[in-house]
C-alpha cells in the first residue's frame, strides 16, 4: 500500500522561494513546505485534536518520494510592500523591498508517495479533511487543490527523494514558531526549514555525491602576504564576514540568505547546507609543500547561489577592480592580503576538478574536525575516531565507507599534518574558531565500495575549509 498526496496548482504558477530571503524559486515543493501548509490548515480549522494526532503520525513516517515535472523559473522583480506592523495603518507604513520568486511547471500536478504506509481509517479521514481545506502551498498566491489517496501501486520510476524532509516534533516546532510570530507582531518566529535529505546513490550507474556543488568560485591570491595554511578556518571566517558586509553595503543587510551566512534570520544555525570556504594549496604534486594559493567558495548543490543576482552584487561591492592587476580583488586583514575572484585560473592547483572527480578512495588535504569529543583511550580511541568519520560521511550524504584509516599525517604529498610534533611551537598548530576549540583533528584515507563524486568535505569544520578531501586515482597521488 502507498499513501499518496496529490497537489494541483490551479493557476499554473508556483510562488515559493528556497529560503526566507532567497530570490531562487523552490521547485518541486518540498515535504516540509507541504507539511507546514497542512499545519496552517489545521490551525485555521480550529485545532482539532484528531487532526493534530494525524499530523503527528505523518511526521513520523519515512521520507516520501516526489513526482513532478520540470519547471521554468520566472523572474522575480523587486516589489515594495508594507511590513507586518499591526500598530500602524497599512497606508502609513514604510515599504520594504521584497521579491516573490515563482516557477511555471510543465505540468501543474505534484505527487508525494509514502511507500508501504497504510494509515488507519480515522487517520486517513483526518488527513483527507486537512488536504481538502488546504487552498495554497507556499505563498498564498499559489492556489492549490489537494487530496490524499491510497494506492496499491508503488511510486513511479521517475519519482525522486526530496531535498528536505519533515521529522518527529515538527508539528510542535511549527506551533511554537507561530506563537513567537504572533507575540512579536510578525517580526520573529519564522520556522526553520526542514532537515536536509542526503542521498547516497541516484542510480546503479551514477556516483554518489554530497550536498556541495562541483562549480566553485576561486579566490586566487594575487597580492600581499598570505597566511599559513593552518589559519585556514580563520581566513575563511574573514572572507565570509567580508561577503556579509557586501550585502549590507548593497542595502540587503536585513535579508542576507542563510545559504551564505549559515544562520536563519533569528540568528539560529540553519539546518540546510550552506556556503563552504575551502583552501586551495600546493599539495598532491611532486615537491608540494602545502602552502596556500587561494581559496574557493563552494556553494550547496542545486541552489544557484553563484548565479544569484544579490550574491553577485555583494561580490562586486567588496571586490572593486585593482589598479595593479586590472582584476577585481578582495582585500582582507587591513588590505594586507588580496584575493581575486575567478571561475577559471591557469594554475593547476586552483582547478576544482582536483577535488570533484569521482573516485572510490579519498584522502584529506586539511584535517577533519570530529563532531564530538573523544571519550575512549588506546585502541578503542582509534575505533571511536573511525566511527565518527563514518558518521561524518553519512552527514555529508555519502554511503558508509568500506574502510577508514585515520592518521596524524595526510596521504596527500605536501599536506600539513593534523598535529605538530611534541616540541613544535604553538604556531604550528591548526587555529580554529572558538566554536571548534578543543576538538580533535585527524587526517584520513577513506575508501568507498562504489565511486563517489566530490567534493568530499567532512566534519564539524567543513564550512570553514577543514575536512577537505582529494580523490586518489592512482598511487602517484599519494605520498
Amino acid at each position: 500500500m502507498t499513501l499518496v498526496l496529490e497537489i494541483e496548482y490551479l493557476t499554473d504558477v508556483v510562488f515559493a522561494a528556497r529560503g526566507p530571503e532567497s530570490n531562487v524559486p523552490d521547485w518541486p515543493p518540498q515535504p516540509d513546505r507541504i507539511f507546514s501548509a497542512l499545519v496552517a490548515t489545521w490551525g485555521a480549522r480550529g485545532g482539532n485534536n484528531s487532526e493534530a494526532e494525524a499530523l503527528k503520525w505523518l511526521e513520523q513516517q519515512s521520507v516520501p518520494r516526489i513526482a513532478a515535472s520540470r519547471a521554468e523559473p520566472r523572474t522575480a522583480p523587486v516589489s515594495f510592500v508594507p511590513p507586518n506592523d499591526k500598530a500602524i495603518l497599512p497606508h502609513l507604513r514604510g515599504r520594504q523591498p521584497r521579491r516573490f520568486p515563482a516557477s511555471r511547471p510543465d505540468a501543474p500536478v505534484v505527487f508525494l508517495y509514502w511507500e508501504g504506509i497504510a494509515p488507519v481509517p480515522r487517520v486517513f479521514e483526518a488527513l483527507s479533511v486537512l488536504a481538502t481545506d488546504t487552498s495554497y502551498v507556499g505563498h498564498s498566491a499559489s492556489l492549490t487543490r489537494c487530496r490524499f489517496l491510497c494506492s496499491e501501486a508503488p511510486p513511479p520510476a521517475q519519482s525522486l527523494l526530496p531535498k528536505r524532509r519533515i521529522y518527529g516534533g515538527r508539528f510542535d516546532e511549527l506551533r511554537e514558531s507561530y506563537k513567537r510570530f504572533v507575540q512579536s507582531g510578525g517580526k520573529n518566529g519564522r520556522p526553520l526549514l526542514g532537515e536536509q535529505v542526503v542521498t547516497a546513490v541516484r542510480s546503479t550507474s551514477e556516483a554518489a555525491y554530497s550536498c556541495f556543488d562541483s562549480k566553485w568560485l576561486v579566490m586566487e591570491h594575487t597580492d600581499g602576504e598570505i597566511p599559513d595554511v593552518r589559519a585556514t578556518a580563520l581566513i575563511a571566517k574573514e572572507i565570509r564576514d567580508a561577503l556579509l558586509s557586501g550585502y549590507r553595503q548593497c542595502g540587503m543587510g536585513d535579508r542576507i540568505p542563510a545559504v551564505v551566512s549559515g544562520h536563519n534570520p533569528d540568528g539560529s544555525p540553519t539546518r540546510e547546507a550552506h556556503l563552504a570556504i575551502v583552501p586551495l594549496t600546493f599539495a598532491g604534486f611532486r615537491y608540494g609543500d602545502g602552502h596556500l594559493l587561494g581559496f574557493a567558495l563552494v556553494p550547496p548543490r542545486d541552489r544557484g547561489l553563484l548565479e544569484d543576482g544579490d550574491f553577485l552584487r555583494a561580490m562586486i561591492k567588496i571586490a572593486p577592480v585593482s589598479k595593479q592587476t586590472d582584476r577585481r580583488a578582495i582585500r582582507l586583514f587591513d588590505s594586507s592580503l588580496e584575493l581575486s575572484p575567478t571561475f577559471e585560473s591557469d594554475k593547476r592547483s586552483l582547478d576544482s576538478a582536483l577535488y570533484t572527480n569521482p573516485s572510490m578512495v579519498f584522502a584529506t588535504v586539511t584535517p577533519i574536525v570530529l563532531d564530538r569529543h573523544l571519550k575512549e583511550r588506546g585502541t578503542k580511541r582509534q575505533e571511536e575516531v573511525i566511527e565518527q568519520i563514518k558518521s561524518a560521511c553519512a552527514n555529508a550524504g555519502f554511503p558508509e565507507p568500506d574502510a577508514v584509516v585515520p592518521d596524524k599525517h595526510s596521504a596527500i604529498e605536501g599536506a600539513i599534518s593534523a598535529q605538530p610534533s611534541g616540541n613544535a611551537p604553538d604556531w604550528m598548530r591548526w587555529r580554529l574558531p572558538s566554536s571548534l576549540n578543543n576538538r580533535f583533528l585527524t587526517h584520513a584515507v577513506i575508501r568507498f565500495l562504489a565511486p563517489v563524486k566530490g567534493p568530499v568535505i567532512l566534519g564539524a569544520g567543513r564550512f570553514v575549509g577543514l575536512g577537505l578531501c582529494r580523490p586518489i586515482v592512482d598511487a602517484e597521488d599519494m605520498a
